[in-house]
């Protein structure tokens, strides 16, 4: 077994998760199991990850998604036997396997290629796997989303430690920092709390997501009134203004942007906005890999109207993306696989490339068939749940819960431009919206659902919306799936 940094607490905690996770499948409900277990496991484990001979890396993902499924084998076997592989399953598939296909065609040999497959298969597919067989109808979904939000309201002590004494927590429990403590410091003062996630972005994003579930789930009235005798909607508004003091601009202008699309589209009944959210990386990834467009007039905005700091920061990413796309752009279809051969080196052969995005690094290591299925799998599902969920119910309480899922997942997409924070509970959105999105009945709405939608629209039903507004992708798929 490899080495890992920290304390004693890093292998007692990692490897005894399972039996935890197991213990809250004896005690309760599979899917809340499941959705405990994912939501406590990504918030408290170690960023750590032990190297075991002839075996993946054994990490916070690993051990929960282990945990869970040999939880489902020993209390909930039948689960495994409601799962029916689908076509819309094939994007999932595409991108997990890519790293083989990366590693093959740059003579790097199988070995490599399906080492970086089955880590790519448990941070990706696992999760989503996990979710097409435990969060497939309304209730399941309902259930994850409240889990995220008791899960983000639990974090608000941890954020504010943090946010005063600066982040410590992992070095004080696990014996070492996570990541790289410069970053986590703010511009004019103050710290960027990390506590036991990756990076302050990805905490931020956390707490975000958190906000925009409770948010919607209270205006649609899905949340329980208290929790713990404490009314929800004050927990909300301090989690709201804890993801404000985490100072992270770029969290607050996404959870904005996701309330305003699905407050408007609900409310004009029409899911346009949201469309526009899905063709957002498809636009952007175009017009930088063609040259058309270089940043410096977003940059130039960002520093006449906000910040010259921010500016700089933002056309520096801007810069080191243009020679990435370049280098990437001389490799294969599927990139240049691993080991750094993506990277930009001087006549010296130091690197003098940094890469942010997810989007630039998949371009990178695997080339415009791994970038073309890391946006198809993870904006497939929300295709399809605009081709079969009309927006005018998204804020039926039955659907409420899925439809912020779906729009964060365009959100995550609009993220993994600037940002390459992976996070496997998005997943379970992923694999949730698929399996609902693949059953043959949709859900009725409620009786007041009803009474809306006779006064409106009399002729249409709930599972057949109308198609005008959905791009022709929509249509394809939703034949395909059938």
């Amino acid at each position: 077994m490899g080495s890992t940094p920290g304390n004693i607490m890093v292998p007692i905690v990692m490897f005894g998760w399972i039996p935890v996770v197991l213990l809250l499948f004896s005690r309760l409900q599979a899917r809340t199991a499941a959705s405990v277990a994912f939501v406590a496991g990504w918030m408290f484990l170690p960023v750590a990850a032990f190297k075991l001979p002839a075996l993946p890396d054994y990490n916070k993902t690993t051990a929960t998604c282990v945990g869970i499924l040999l939880g489902a084998w020993l209390f909930d076997k039948q689960r495994f036997s409601e799962f029916r592989f689908n076509a819309a399953d094939l994007p999932m598939i595409a991108w997990c396997i890519a790293p083989f296909f990366s590693s093959v065609a740059n003579d790097l040999g199988p070995y490599d290629g399906l080492s970086q497959t089955m880590y790519q298969c448990i941070t990706w597919g696992l999760p989503y796997y996990i979710a097409r067989i435990y969060f497939t109808d309304t209730d399941a979904m309902k259930t994850l989303a409240l889990a995220i939000f008791i899960g983000s309201i639990i974090y608000i002590p941890f954020c504010w430690f943090e946010l005063i004494m600066s982040p410590q927590l992992h070095r004080m429990t696990y014996g070492f920092h996570q990541h790289n403590f410069l970053q986590t410091l703010r511009d004019g003062g103050g710290f960027r709390p990390m506590v036991y996630m990756d990076h302050g972005l990805m905490t931020s994003m956390w707490m975000v997501l958190g906000v925009f579930l409770g948010s919607w789930l209270l205006y649609v009235g899905e949340l329980p009134e208290k929790i713990l005798s404490v009314p929800t909607r004050y927990l909300l508004m301090l989690l709201a203004c804890t993801a404000i003091m985490m100072q992270s601009v770029g969290s607050l202008v996404l959870l904005v942007i996701g309330l305003i699309v699905i407050f408007l589209s609900s409310k004009i009944k029409k899911p346009v906005l949201l469309i526009v959210m899905v063709a957002i990386p498809h636009l952007y990834v175009i017009t930088r890999t063609t040259g058309i467009w270089d940043g410096t007039n977003l940059s130039g905005f960002v520093a006449e109207k906000f910040s010259a700091d921010r500016a700089q920061s933002l056309q520096f990413r801007f810069d080191n993306e243009t020679i990435l796309i370049d280098k990437a752009l001389q490799g294969t279809l599927f990139g240049w696989g691993g080991f750094g051969r993506s990277r930009v080196y001087d006549d010296k052969g130091r690197d003098i490339s940094i890469a942010d995005g997810l989007w630039i690094i998949t371009l990178g290591q695997n080339g415009i068939y791994g970038l073309a299925t890391l946006i198809i799998a993870i904006q497939v599902p929300v295709i399809l749940f605009l081709m079969r969920i009309k927006a005018e119910y998204w804020k039926n309480r039955e659907w409420a819960a899925p439809g912020v899922m779906a729009v964060f997942l365009a959100i995550y997409m609009i993220d993994n431009l600037l940002n390459a924070m992976i996070n496997p509970i998005y997943m379970l959105f992923s694999g949730g919206l698929i399996g609902m999105m693949l059953k043959n009945r949709v859900p009725e709405p409620s009786a007041s659902a009803i009474t809306a939608m006779q006064s409106t629209e009399k002729t249409h039903d709930i599972t057949q919306p109308r198609t005008r507004f959905i791009p022709a992708i929509g249509s394809a798929l939703l034949r395909i799936i059938h």
